[in-house]
């Protein structure tokens, strides 16, 4: 696949796009590190891109996370709900059917985007995503993701390898909220958990429906913010 692609006005990097649907936890981290090791040992090899939802899981990031867990794990494997440990930034969060994952695979170092510009550029994907269905955003100064109001609506947490990225953003779309009631998410006490489908305007669209339209927004923000086309 060509790593480069000619515009009018410039040359872009490019991006390959998959969309994996819904897909295990682990079985995504795999992908990633298959990926990116792939990259490391060919740092030719395209970029990548995966968009993705996953069943209900709950990680743990480098500052831990057990201890924000405010249920039992037995609780949570009675409702066959696991706990992974990672190796991303942040603390406990939750993934689940209706939330938007995004997991770029990216040479950052080859791609001139520093860790803090791809940290900010990652929670300006979200920001003018939910934008786009006219709910008002914006970051928090002492916590990294997306807030609408005091509620938080996206996370952030990413890893780097040898100046490649993996992880990512996860925004509520019309996930169940319910489980981050089970935790102090990303170890934030007294938080409140908000979505798309909670905030939007128009309350006509169905859920399904939201979820495609997140994943074209997130690839046309994305190339747009960071400079890079989208192979679909």
């Amino acid at each position: 696949m060509p790593e480069r692609v000619e515009t009018k006005t410039k040359v872009l990097r490019s991006c390959l796009f998959s969309n994996l649907g819904t897909l295990e936890y682990k079985r995504a981290l795999d992908l990633q590190i298959a990926t990116l090791n792939a990259k490391i040992s060919n740092p030719s090899k395209q970029d990548r891109l995966f968009y993705l939802e996953h069943p209900k899981v709950f990680t743990l990031g480098r500052r831990g996370g057990r201890e924000n867990l405010t249920v039992s794990e037995d609780f949570l494997s009675s409702r066959g709900i696991r706990i992974v440990q990672t190796d991303r930034g942040g603390n406990i969060t939750f993934h689940g059917p209706g939330q938007a994952v995004l997991y770029p695979v990216i040479d950052l170092a080859r791609a001139k985007i520093g860790v803090a510009d791809f940290v900010h550029g990652m929670e300006e994907i979200m920001k003018q995503t939910v934008l786009d269905f006219g709910i008002p955003a914006d970051r928090d100064e002492k916590n990294h993701g997306l807030w609408v109001g005091q509620k938080k609506i996206g996370s952030v947490g990413i890893s780097i390898k040898k100046g490649i990225s993996i992880h990512g953003l996860a925004l509520n779309v019309c996930p169940d909220l319910t489980p981050f009631s089970w935790i102090n998410p990303c170890g934030l006490e007294n938080v409140a958990m908000t979505s798309i489908a909670m905030e939007k305007v128009d309350q006509d669209k169905e859920n399904t429906d939201l979820m495609d339209r997140v994943c074209q927004l997130f690839c046309h923000h994305f190339s747009k913010i960071f400079d890079i086309a989208i192979d679909i």
